[in-house]
């Protein structure tokens, strides 16, 4: 479930789900409702990263972006980290704070088809 995660992570798992984005506050409260079904966990360790939120059942991954995950170095980074996440055997779906805020519909529908595959 934490695949090896460092004890450090979860301490710092833990004072990023007091400092929530509004737009991962905004997914998490679909989330934490079971609008979508299944159970998520946010600021969730796995092995050496944090991710926003992580379904076990399923082994989903959704991180929510904001616009610094536009600048390519950062781009590189994102690649390598979904890149290990997806050796561990997980799926990694991304949506920008935009997505979150203007289309959360949309979001919703997607996820729901992540667990439902």
């Amino acid at each position: 479930m934490y695949y090896n995660a460092d004890k450090i992570l979860f301490e710092y798992a833990a004072q990023l789900r007091k400092q929530m984005t509004p737009e991962e506050k905004i997914l998490w409260e679909e989330l934490r409702h079971s609008r979508i079904g299944v159970k998520f966990g946010r600021q969730h360790p796995i092995s050496r990263f944090i991710v926003d939120f992580y379904c076990h059942k399923h082994k989903l991954v959704i991180e929510v972006d904001g616009k610094i995950h536009l600048k390519s170095e950062i781009k590189t980074n994102d690649l390598q980290r979904e890149n290990e996440l997806k050796e561990l055997g997980l799926t990694v779906i991304r949506f920008s704070n935009e997505q979150v805020q203007q289309q959360l519909d949309w979001v919703l529908k997607e996820i729901k088809a992540s667990v439902s595959q």
